[in-house]
């Protein structure tokens, strides 16, 4: 039979239009590929530019001046980065504070980057160390040599492009506007506005590959952007500006839209285990949050069954030596699981453990656990305290034979571990599956965020936006977990060196005794440093500090607003809190704390 030529020439046009899709969608690859060249080149003009500036020793404002165009160029390339390199972004843009290599307890790793950059050009009044700049300037040069040469071995997908775009958003609403990475320059919003403007161009790349009908989704989300962009250059200073509304109306659609784009190019999702949800609608959606992430492998992921076992193991004594002390003591369900107390009473019912008992709250959305950071599993940290002679004074062991002589608990650990014999992993699992399960994000502020915008007052809302403003709070307290555990990618949690003071007394105030992070690595960087804590659930924690020391938030604040133990005038040479006084006012410091209780969640229960 003939085959007609209309059935010829529709086949023909259908393979002609597979083929521009494949061309297409691998052209707008190779085209963001292309521009991320050109803005890395751009970039690495403008460091050049630098250097020279201070190899010829320039005046400070014109130093100033090419240093904000420097990290301007950097700013349009921060999501690539960030995303595919981000060791060496950390060496470009990362906190101007020495660390100390995580695989190599001893070794000292020197801040290095902008943010060192900053600090010597404005920081320092009218002058500035050029030998030090230039040193700086030339580290800075080579890393970005480093980025000019990695993209030029970019492998990536459509799916990872656009991925990294919404990270970056998130990078915006967590450490943009709060002055994270520009604290003595202040030039955050400028910067953030800069950035904004790459995603737009960068996302509209994908426009043609879009059909019809979902034209509209790239066209408001350009809308989103566009007024995100005029919002932030409208702007008329750091501290007044609205970062809920800017958070809230710009960029939680604009996260949306991006995933919406993904999903409507047919893009595939994301399979890998992963702490932040890749497909969470926006940052401060429900479940966005992996409880299972920071677990030692698949087989300690919790299951009902686990839970319901580990619930039980935490409220018995016979993990204890005594049979009478549990988890449950000093982890109290209505006090939003912890005691109450300055310090938690040892074991001996006389003396008391050194440090405050932690709420066990989103205690799973952390990677090190306890004031001083020594374990990275929920699994270990039961261990640690079960064998402590403070505070359980037992053994995993002994706790084996007695579980093993308990028809119940026998009957319980065959129905989750089915025909695996019982051991001390079998028991940590269990506490820390249950501990896993303690992981709520539905406070006021949360449901907030999500829409409903009847539940917070004027004053929370403030409170809000000088927590991520002008207070500097959200530098440390990153949102929306509000601990230390670093943003976009919640990979690492950080600790801080304040100055706690060992009595409120701040006539005379000492330095509190406890050496924090010392006492285990002997580091002189480490000497009094303390992870930082959730704020979530802080009206119910009360009193405060690694110590207890202070009774209410209002001496918390009171402390953070006269610039931490410097401010007391405690001398720390190593002192991460900047020093310098807040200035806030009585309703500053008033709606602070307000909004600090809108983090109050009794998903759990309270007294």
């Amino acid at each position: 039979m003939q085959i007609k030529w209309w059935i010829i020439s529709i086949l023909c046009t259908v393979i002609s239009l597979v083929s521009c899709l494949n061309f297409t969608k691998e052209s707008t690859l190779t085209r963001i590929i292309k521009e991320l060249k050109i803005e890395l080149n751009n970039a690495s003009a403008e460091v050049k530019q630098l250097i020279k500036l201070a190899e010829n020793s320039a005046g400070i404002i014109e130093v100033q001046k090419q240093f904000r165009k420097s990290r301007s160029a950097y700013k349009r390339i921060e999501w690539f980065a960030e995303y595919y390199y981000p060791f060496t972004a950390k060496m470009i843009n990362g906190p101007a504070l020495d660390e100390v290599e995580p695989d190599e307890k001893n070794i000292i790793v020197k801040a290095e980057g902008f943010q060192v950059i900053e600090e010597i050009l404005f920081d320092t009044g009218n002058n500035y160390l050029q030998p030090e700049l230039l040193q700086q300037a030339k580290i800075l040069g080579s890393n970005i040599g480093r980025l000019e040469y990695m993209v030029t071995l970019l492998e990536t997908t459509d799916a990872h492009i656009l991925d990294a775009l919404r990270l970056q958003i998130f990078r915006i609403i967590t450490l943009g506007i709060s002055g994270f990475d520009s604290p003595v320059a202040n030039n955050s919003l400028e910067e953030a506005a800069t950035s904004l403007k790459s995603i737009k161009h960068i996302v509209s790349l994908y426009q043609h590959e879009l059909i019809t009908q979902d034209n509209r989704l790239m066209e408001q989300l350009q809308v989103d952007l566009d007024r995100s962009i005029q919002s932030l250059s409208s702007a008329k200073d750091f501290n007044s500006f609205n970062r809920m509304i800017f958070i809230i109306d710009f960029m939680n659609p604009a996260s949306e839209k991006i995933l919406a784009i993904q999903h409507a190019l047919k893009l595939p999702r994301f399979t890998e285990p992963r702490f932040l949800s890749a497909e969470a609608p926006s940052l401060f959606a429900r479940n966005i949050f992996n409880a299972d992430f920071y677990t030692p492998g698949v087989q300690s992921y919790s299951n009902p069954e686990k839970i319901k076992l580990g619930e039980k193991l935490f409220y018995d004594g016979i993990l204890s030596g005594d049979g009478k002390r549990s988890c449950a003591t000093c982890h109290q369900l209505g006090k939003a699981f912890t005691d109450g107390l300055a310090t938690s009473v040892a074991f001996d019912g006389k003396n008391n453990i050194r440090r405050n008992s932690p709420t066990l709250i989103n205690a799973a959305l952390q990677p090190a656990l306890f004031y001083d950071m020594r374990v990275s599993y929920l699994e270990d940290q039961a261990k640690d305290v079960i064998d402590n002679k403070d505070e359980m004074h037992g053994s995993l062991q002994n706790a084996l034979l007695n579980i093993a002589m308990d028809d119940v608990y026998k009957e319980l650990f065959v129905k989750v571990y089915k025909n695996e014999e019982l051991s001390e992993l079998h028991v940590k699992n269990c506490i820390a599956a249950y501990i896993r399960s303690l992981v709520t994000m539905n406070a006021r502020f949360d449901l907030y965020m999500r829409g409903d915008h009847a539940i917070m007052n004027k004053m929370e809302i403030d409170g809000f936006n000088l927590f991520a403003g002008k207070a500097k709070c959200a530098t440390c307290h990153f949102i929306p977990l509000f601990n230390g555990n670093n943003p976009p990618v919640f990979d690492k949690i950080d600790a801080e060196v304040l100055g706690v003071p060992a009595t409120a007394d701040s006539l005379q105030p000492v330095l509190d005794s406890d050496q924090g992070k010392f006492n285990l690595y002997r580091i002189g960087l480490h000497k009094n440093a303390f992870k930082t804590p959730t704020l979530r659930n802080i009206e119910f924690t009360a009193p405060y500090m690694h110590n207890g020391v202070y009774q209410t938030l209002e001496d918390v604040v009171a402390f953070y607003n006269r610039g931490g133990g410097a401010g007391l005038g405690l001398q720390l040479d190593n002192q991460t809190l900047p020093e310098d006084k807040l200035n806030l006012t009585a309703y500053e410091k008033e709606s602070l704390i307000a909004f600090m209780k809108t983090l109050s969640d009794t998903t759990f229960g309270r007294n």
